[in-house]
Formats: C-alpha cells, sequence, structure tokens
C-alpha cells in the first residue's frame, strides 16, 4: 500500500501538467512526446542494470500495457484537457480504482470479496461526490475521451502489476516504453512545437514531469505495489489521488484548504483502510491447487 501510495503522489499532478502544457503543444506531441523522452531513458536504465531480455509471452502482455498507459490514457486525456478543467477530469477519473479493481479481477485473477467491492464502490462515490461538489461538472463530449482514459488505464494497470511478479516493477514499465518507442517517435517529431521560445518555462516543466515521473519514476512504485499487495487492494489508493492534488495545491500555491474536504479526505482513507482488510483471494497457476487468500499484512 505504501509503494502504491507513492505512486499514486507521483500520477496526482498528471492533469493539471497536462492542462499547462496543452496551450502550447499538440496532445499528439504530449502522449507521444512523453513516452520517447522516458524511453530514452529507459533504455540507459534497462543497459545499466544488465536486464534480461523478456520472453515472447511477456512481450506480448507488454503490448497491453503499451496500448493502455503509454498510447491510451496519455493521448485520450491530453485531448481531453483541451475542452475541460482538470478539476472536471478529476470527477470522471474517480472510479478509476473501481475500473482497476475490476480489470485486476478479470487479468489478474483476482477474487475480491463482496465486502470489498462494497468498501471500493463506497470510496469512489465519496471522491465523486467530493469533486462534484466543488463546482459544476456538466457533461462535455470531451468526456467520452476521459471514460475511454480510464478503461485504457485499468487494463494497463492489471496486465503491468501481474507482469511485474515476474519481470520486476520498473523492467515492466520501461521494457514497455522501449516496445513503443519505435511507434511513438515519428508522430512525436511531426506533432513537435514549431517555435521552442514561444513555451514558458512552465510549459518544460509540466513537459518533463510527465515525461520522468508520471510516464516513468512513478510506475516503479506503482508496479511494484500492484504486485506485492493485489491489483484490487492496492488500486484503492488512487482514491486518494484528488486529495493528494489539493494538499500539493496548498504547499505549492497557497491555496485554502475547506473543512468539508478534511471531512471527506478522511472519510477516503478510511475506505481505503477498510479495503485493505478485506478479503482478496487470488489464483494460483495451477487450477487444481485451492485459491489462496493475500494477506492484508
Amino acid at each position: 500500500m505504501l509503494y502504491g501510495l507513492i505512486g499514486v503522489s507521483g500520477f496526482a499532478l498528471t492533469l493539471p501538467a497536462t492542462k499547462a502544457v496543452v496551450p502550447y503543444m499538440d496532445p499528439i506531441f504530449i502522449g507521444f512526446g512523453r513516452a520517447a523522452v522516458a524511453a530514452v531513458v529507459s533504455v540507459a536504465l534497462l543497459l545499466l542494470f544488465r536486464q534480461r531480455i523478456p520472453n515472447l509471452k511477456q512481450i506480448n502482455q507488454l503490448i497491453w500495457v503499451v496500448l493502455g498507459v503509454i498510447v491510451g490514457f496519455p493521448i485520450l486525456t491530453s485531448w481531453a484537457m483541451q475542452y475541460v478543467p482538470a478539476s472536471h477530469g478529476g470527477v470522471v477519473l474517480g472510479i478509476l480504482p473501481l475500473a482497476t479493481a475490476i480489470a485486476g479481477a478479470f487479468i489478474g485473477g483476482e477474487r475480491p470479496s463482496v465486502s470489498f467491492w462494497v468498501v471500493s464502490v463506497l470510496g469512489g462515490a465519496l471522491v465523486v461526490t467530493y469533486t462534484v461538489l466543488q463546482g459544476p461538472a456538466g457533461f462535455h463530449i470531451a468526456d467520452f475521451a476521459l471514460v475511454g482514459a480510464i478503461f485504457s488505464a485499468a487494463i494497463g494497470y492489471a496486465v503491468g502489476g501481474k507482469l511485474s511478479k515476474e519481470i520486476g516493477g520498473w523492467q515492466t514499465i520501461c521494457w514497455a516504453l522501449i516496445l513503443a518507442f519505435p511507434f511513438v517517435v515519428l508522430p512525436a517529431f511531426e506533432r513537435s512545437p514549431e517555435d521552442l521560445s514561444n513555451i514558458p518555462l512552465s510549459g518544460y516543466i509540466g513537459f518533463f514531469y510527465l515525461a520522468l515521473v508520471s510516464q516513468l519514476f512513478a510506475f516503479f512504485v506503482w508496479y511494484k505495489g500492484l504486485a506485492l499487495g493485489g491489483i484490487a487492494k492496492v488500486s484503492q489508493a488512487q482514491l486518494l489521488q484528488p486529495f493528494i492534488t489539493l494538499l500539493g495545491s496548498v504547499f505549492l500555491l497557497r491555496e485554502t484548504i475547506e473543512p468539508e474536504t478534511i471531512l471527506f479526505m478522511l472519510l477516503v482513507v478510511l475506505s481505503v483502510w477498510l479495503g485493505k482488510k478485506m478479503p482478496v483471494r487470488e489464483k494460483f497457476n495451477n487450477p487444481n491447487q485451492p485459491t489462496a487468500e493475500v494477506s492484508s499484512d
């Protein structure tokens, strides 16, 4: 859960950073460009630590990671951030933990209990309720892109979390980025900004945050957490993401925090803690063996 929380903290500023970059860069460049930069760093890390090349079965799984968290989620959220505020995106993405838990059940072979699903739905409802109360959340066509981003991320998280048990958390995202590089570098180059001098420092900071944190280093700990604690359980740490974003705004932008925010934050923390305590069973590779319950400790 701690690894998951650190990963979520890294993801927390993804939508605001994207919103800051969109006025100066094409959404295709943002999505593919950040992957290309992260891939270059990935090559250096894999060579430095002499990692073994994945086998054919693992490469097939890495393709789903590429489609989910390297292509689908970045492109769809970048496009959506042209039309809706980051806070509106937080409303829709509030159901991502539930989607990830469902993907973990189907892809990772996990079997959460009924009580786990109840707590998960309750936690998602709390997050969505909070974000709706913070401002208008009228429907926009960009919401279709955000829903697509949710499905993309959930699949990428679930497959990556499962694969991380075999090749490691940071290795999974690094190999996925390298696999994607030949397909993202040309579109990124074609959509690159024509005049770099018109981009303010905040635009560069936002882009490199997306490339090095959102697309790379946050996945190191996120996939490790999913592999160690189970996809369904650790995914519930994402319920805290809107509040981590808010706390970052308080300390970095000197914004104020309302009493109702503290109340909702405590309720969501309680739901994550309860979800951690609920039983989740994971199937063994051998179907003749009995299932084993994943410990919450």
